[in-house]
C-alpha cells in the first residue's frame, strides 16, 4: 500500500474548499496509543508555530467531534481542526523512530510546499524561465546554509563537501554521483548541472537541501560520515515520494535548451535596454 495513503485517507475538505485534518484521527495513523499521549507533541508544535511568525489559531482549530469510546458509545470530546501546515509541525515533533513518522514528515513537507507554489499567484503566472532563475536563487542560498549546517557536522574541507554533496545527489538520482549527472546531461567541464536543470528538478534538489540542512540541526549529528548517510536518506526519501506521486525522476527530466547563466544574461540585457 502507498504509505502516504493513510494521510490522504484522514483528509477532510471544507465547504470553503480547504484541507483539514482531525487532530484525534492523526494521532491514531500515527500509532499513538492514547490521545493524551499525542497532546504534549501537538503542544510543541503550536509553539513552533508561533515562533515561526504565524498564528497558532490560524492553523490548529479547537472543536467538538463526536467520538466513539471504548463501550462503543459515541461521546463528544475536544479534538484539533488541523491544517497542512499544523500536520507537518506536528509530524516534525514525534518521535522519528517511526517509520509512519518519517513518512509523515515527507508527505506533508511535500505537500505543504507545493500548495504554496500553487497559492503564490506571482509563482503560477511565471513563465518556465523565470521558474527555474527563482529555484535556482532559492537553491543557491540554501547551499550557503547546507554548507554551514554541514561543517558543523564535521563536513570541514572542500573535498568532504564534495562527497556529502553527492551522497545526496545519489540518493536523489537512484546512485548517479554529481559526475554521472554531468555526463547524462551532456554537459562542458565548466558547465554546472544546477544551471541545466528545469524547474521540476530544481524544486527537487531545493527539497533536498532544505529537509538535509533540518534534519543535520534536528538530529545533532556531529560527525561527518553520519551527515553522508543522512544526506543519502534524504535524498532517497524525496526520490521515493516522487515514485509515490507518479512523477519523473529526476535523471530522466529533459535538460532546458538554455542555461541559467544565458537566461540571467537575457534578463540583465532586457534591463539595460533602453526603454
Amino acid at each position: 500500500m502507498n504509505q502516504y495513503q493513510p494521510f490522504e485517507a484522514i483528509k477532510h475538505t471544507g465547504s470553503d474548499g480547504i484541507e483539514f485534518w482531525s487532530a484525534r484521527d492523526l494521532a491514531k495513523i500515527l500509532e499513538y496509543s492514547e490521545y493524551r499521549h499525542f497532546r504534549p507533541v501537538v503542544d510543541k508544535a503550536i509553539e513552533a508555530c508561533s515562533k515561526s511568525g504565524q498564528l497558532p489559531k490560524d492553523h490548529f482549530e479547537e472543536i467538538l467531534a463526536m467520538v466513539r469510546i471504548g463501550s462503543g458509545a459515541d461521546r463528544e470530546l475536544k479534538d484539533l481542526k488541523l491544517s497542512r501546515y499544523a500536520c507537518y509541525l506536528v509530524v516534525q515533533n514525534g518521535d522519528p523512530s517511526k517509520p509512519v513518522i518519517a513518512a509523515g514528515q515527507t508527505y506533508f513537507a511535500i505537500q505543504t510546499r507545493r500548495q504554496e507554489l500553487a497559492d503564490d499567484e506571482r509563482f503560477k503566472n511565471l513563465r518556465e524561465d523565470e521558474k527555474r532563475l527563482f529555484l535556482r536563487n532559492e537553491l543557491k542560498e540554501h547551499n550557503k546554509h547546507l554548507v554551514m549546517t554541514a561543517r558543523q557536522a564535521g563536513v570541514e574541507t572542500t573535498l568532504d563537501f564534495a562527497i556529502f554533496q553527492n551522497h545526496g545527489y545519489k540518493g536523489l538520482y537512484g546512485g548517479l554521483d554529481q559526475r554521472a549527472i554531468h555526463e547524462r546531461k551532456q554537459l562542458k567541464k565548466n558547465q554546472k548541472i544546477l544551471d541545466h536543470m528545469g524547474s521540476t528538478e530544481l524544486a527537487a534538489n531545493l527539497f533536498r537541501a532544505t529537509q538535509t540542512e533540518e534534519k543535520l540541526r534536528r538530529d545533532d549529528v556531529c560527525l561527518k560520515q553520519q551527515a553522508n548517510q543522512t544526506h543519502y536518506e534524504v535524498g532517497k526519501k524525496v526520490r521515493q515520494t516522487i515514485v509515490e506521486l507518479g512523477g519523473t525522476m529526476p535523471e530522466n527530466l529533459p535538460s532546458p535548451d538554455k542555461s541559467i547563466k544565458q537566461l540571467e544574461a537575457e534578463k540583465a540585457k532586457l534591463k539595460n535596454e533602453p526603454g
